[in-house]
C-alpha cells in the first residue's frame, strides 16, 4: 500500500474522530466511508453523482466499478445514505401539524428527491391531526407502488393512530393520480372506515415537488 495514500485516509479519518468531520472533503468522506486509500475514486463518485440528487441514485452496482470498491464498501455507503434519509424524517419538528397536502409535501418532498421507484408511506397521526410517525409502507417499481391496506393499517393501529394520509411519489416528475392510484385510495378509505382510522387524504408528490391532493380533487 502506498504510504502517501494511507496517510490521506488516515487524515480524513482522524479528523473525524476528532469531531471536524465538517473540515473534510465530500471526496474524502465518500472515499473514507468506501474504504479505499485515496480521494481518486470519492472524486470520481461525486463526479458522476453529484450530491445531492446523484447519491440518493447510487446503486450497489454503481459502485463495484470503481477501483477498489468491493461489496462492502458499497453496503457502508448506501447504509450511510439510508441513514443520512431517516434522519432528516426524524428531525422535523415534534409533532407538526398535518390539515393540508402542503404539510405533507414539506415534511416527504425531500426526501423523495432522486428516488428511481415509486415509496408509499402513510402519516400516522393522533386525534389532534399531529404526526406521531412516518412508516414506509412499501417501495414499488418506476411507475407503480405496491401496497395492501393491512400493511398500511398494521402500522397505524400499532401506533394508536386517530387517522392517516397516504403519501408516495412519481419519479415520473408528474403528480398526476393514475386509474390504480384512485383504486387504491378508495381502498384504503374503506379499510379506514371498518377499522375506525380515518384516511384524511393520499398525496402525490412529484420529482420538482409538485403535488397532487386526491382530496382536494374530489377522487377520495
Amino acid at each position: 500500500m502506498v504510504p502517501r495514500l494511507v496517510a490521506e485516509r488516515s487524515h480524513a479519518r482522524d479528523l473525524v474522530l476528532c469531531g471536524q468531520a465538517g473540515s473534510v472533503s465530500d471526496a474524502a468522506l465518500v472515499a473514507l466511508v468506501l474504504g479505499v486509500d485515496h480521494d481518486a475514486v470519492g472524486r470520481g463518485v461525486i463526479e458522476r453523482h453529484p450530491i445531492p440528487d446523484g447519491l440518493w441514485r447510487l446503486s450497489a452496482e454503481d459502485l463495484v466499478c470503481y477501483d477498489g470498491v468491493g461489496p462492502a464498501g458499497a453496503a457502508r455507503l448506501l447504509g450511510c445514505l439510508e441513514l443520512s434519509r431517516r434522519a432528516s424524517i426524524r428531525a422535523t419538528e415534534p409533532h407538526p401539524y398535518v390539515t393540508r397536502a402542503e404539510d405533507v409535501v414539506r415534511l416527504c418532498a425531500s426526501q423523495f428527491r432522486g428516488a428511481d421507484r415509486e415509496h408509499f408511506w402513510a402519516l400516522a397521526l393522533n386525534t389532534r391531526n399531529q404526526l406521531i410517525r412516518i412508516v414506509e409502507v412499501s417501495v414499488g417499481s418506476l411507475n407503480a407502488s405496491i401496497v395492501h391496506p393491512r400493511e398500511l393499517f398494521k402500522e397505524a393501529v400499532r401506533l394508536s393512530a386517530a387517522s392517516v394520509v397516504a403519501v408516495h411519489n412519481h419519479p415520473s416528475g408528474d403528480p398526476t393520480p393514475s386509474g390504480a392510484d384512485i383504486q387504491l385510495t378508495r381502498r384504503l378509505v374503506k379499510a379506514g372506515d371498518v377499522l375506525g382510522i380515518e384516511v384524511l387524504d393520499h398525496v402525490i408528490i412529484g420529482e420538482s415537488g409538485d403535488h397532487s391532493s386526491l382530496k382536494e380533487l374530489g377522487l377520495m
